[in-house]
């Protein structure tokens, strides 16, 4: 059971940093009419790329206006939103240490793995502590985004339209389901991960879940404690890692290993043989041989779901052939009835807002071409923030991008030659944020990078900010 979390008040009274920024309410208009916001910039989102970005934003001195379509801040972690993909028994799969804005942290009662109650709260508490709920137009959604002379205007859903100097994407990247394609048709229960809430779904039901990503796996743990039966379908084989590794958080053991020169290879090498030593091995459960090294592809972070397998109440199924009716078919050639199918299958990149001919793109039209996942090549006032996957430092790594984005912009009104001299460097080959890892096996991988790498190229980039 989860420890008691302080108050919003009492954790913002140790927040030493904790300085609020005033800002001025969005004005607003009537539908078809321009509102100029000239000098300022909009920022689209309040989850945790949104909220960092506008931090970042407020204390380096730029303007800007933020849009939210929910009601409140927190993006994927308020499952009071229609919009939120969150399921109630949602944890954390990296440690709070290695997920947590450095210079606000959880609060020292919160679980190793906070659920996302308490992440829901943390960004509230972010949002209060900052003073960014007043720049904040809650319930209002970004329908399109156009190119505007130097700027750009920016629709809402009631009609109307701003005009900014910059805008700052920050929608995040798990809105629009993956629904992988089978021949023939299911005629029990089928819904993507996405929709997912609550174990009640799987009450006395045949469950077969497909796909073994995190979510896919923690469904199924879930439905093992209600459903007749739960299959889970894999593709390929996955590394397990369990979420303490000798009692340490997984994300936190050996963190310092990093600073030392060990090279990639060997560290792959050493660490999964780390995990075949200390663990059941998961080829014994019928799991496939991974097609891949180490880091390579996400891991699955998961406790529970060798432990099941061990007592058996899971099987694992290979991919789907077809179904039929209530049958599915596998491509071992066996087939199994079934009463729910949860098509936990990932997602889709997409900028529903802004047309995709505004970006070059890469990885078989996966991923756009931006340096260091945040800055467009070509136009200078055109930011994606968030969009990364690590193993590690979540919304640390979201507020050093919005740190530099902000960097930037006052750059170009206080230092234009410095950053004329970022336009080209961003123009330019991104620097390495793979560490010597092969990502290039899996689009889904597109926008992933090791933390510590990436950690270091943004302290190189904002220490260059600074200097003279």
């Amino acid at each position: 059971m989860n420890q008691p979390v302080e108050s919003t008040v009492a954790h913002q009274a140790k927040m030493k940093n904790a300085e609020g920024f005033a800002g001025e309410q969005i004005p607003r208009g009537e539908p078809g009419e321009v509102i100029d916001r000239s000098g300022r910039v909009c920022v689209i989102g309040a989850g945790p790329a949104g909220l960092t970005t506008a931090r970042a934003l407020a204390r380096n001195g730029v303007l800007y206006d933020q849009f939210e379509r929910h009601s409140d801040v927190g993006g994927v972690w308020d499952m009071d939103s229609e919009y939120a993909n969150m399921y109630e028994s949602a944890h954390l799969i990296s440690s709070k240490a290695s997920t947590q804005v450095a210079d606000f942290p959880l609060p020292e009662e919160a679980a190793d793995y906070p659920s996302h109650r308490v992440i829901k709260r943390y960004f509230r508490d972010f949002a209060e502590a900052f003073g960014l709920y007043e720049r904040i137009r809650f319930e209002v959604s970004v329908e399109r985004i156009e190119r505007d002379g130097d700027g750009w205007t920016v629709e809402l859903d009631t009609g109307e339209i701003y005009r900014y100097d910059a805008v700052c994407i920050a929608n995040g990247h798990l809105n629009d389901p993956n629904w992988a394609e089978f021949p023939g048709e299911f005629d029990g229960e089928i819904f993507h991960s996405c929709d997912y809430r609550s174990a009640d779904v799987f009450n006395g039901k045949r469950v077969l879940v497909i796909g073994a990503g995190n979510s896919g796996c923690d469904i199924t743990v879930d439905a093992i404690h209600r459903a007749e039966s739960v299959d889970l379908s894999m593709r390929r084989g996955y590394y397990i890692v369990p979420k303490y590794i000798l009692g340490v958080p997984a994300a936190d053991f050996g963190s310092g290993s990093s600073k030392l020169s060990m090279p990639m290879w060997l560290k792959q090498r050493l660490d999964a043989k780390l995990l075949r030593t200390l663990y059941p091995d998961p080829r014994k459960y019928g799991i496939p041989e991974p097609d891949h090294k180490l880091y390579e592809s996400h891991p699955i972070v998961n406790s529970q779901l060798l432990y099941h397998l061990g007592h058996g109440d899971v099987s694992i199924r290979p991919n789907i052939a077809r179904f039929e009716g209530k049958t599915v078919h596998f491509t071992d050639g066996k087939s199994a009835e079934y009463d729910v199918v949860v098509m936990a299958t990932g997602y889709k990149l997409t900028f529903p807002f802004i047309d995709r001919d505004h970006f070059t793109w890469r990885a078989g039209g996966k991923a756009p071409n931006l340096y260091l996942n945040i800055f467009h090549p070509e136009y200078d006032n055109l930011f994606v923030m968030g969009l990364i996957e690590s193993d590690g430092g979540g919304w640390e790594i979201r507020a050093s991008q919005g740190e530099a984005v902000a960097k930037f912009l006052s750059a170009q009104k206080s230092d234009p030659a410095k950053a004329a001299r970022f336009r080209e460097k961003k123009r330019g080959p991104a620097p390495d944020t793979t560490g010597g890892v092969d990502f290039s096996k899996f689009e889904r991988m597109a926008y992933y990078v090791r933390n510590s790498v990436y950690r270091a190229r943004m302290e190189e980039l904002l220490a260059w900010f600074e200097e003279a």
